[in-house]
């Protein structure tokens, strides 16, 4: 799977993607692979307020538990309905079908954030 170029990425592997002050956050697929089979997602719910750092929600794959983690200020707006009832979604297309919250941004500045060519070059997939 191609990295997306329309997106920047975090060194604990959740991508963003910046549409005037809505941000749509996932995990990489680095992060999938990574995890392997993802069985549980559970996402903080709509309405809350986020500080840049801290948990959005966590996802469990058979391996661990990881905390999705905001790389900006602001507040949960949607959460994705259908990767908390298929969480696989999150293994076969984590750019598209399976982005985990969309978040209203008090600052959609990205410049503590990797673009697409500086995050492959770390961290191929």
């Amino acid at each position: 799977m191609t990295t997306p170029t329309d997106c920047h990425f975090s060194e604990s592997h959740e991508w963003y993607r910046i549409e005037g002050d809505i941000v749509t956050v996932g995990i990489t697929q680095f992060a999938a692979n990574e995890l392997t089979d993802i069985t549980y997602v559970e996402m903080q719910d709509d309405g809350t307020s986020i500080d840049k750092g801290e948990s959005l929600g966590e996802v469990e794959s058979v391996k661990t538990t990881s905390d999705v983690s905001s790389a900006f200020v602001g507040e949960i707006v949607e959460s994705n309905p259908a990767v908390v009832v298929d969480p696989s979604l999150l293994n076969s297309d984590p750019y598209g079908t399976g982005w985990l919250c969309k978040i209203k941004v008090v600052n959609a500045s990205a410049e503590n954030l990797m673009d697409q060519s500086t995050y492959d070059s770390k961290y191929s997939v």
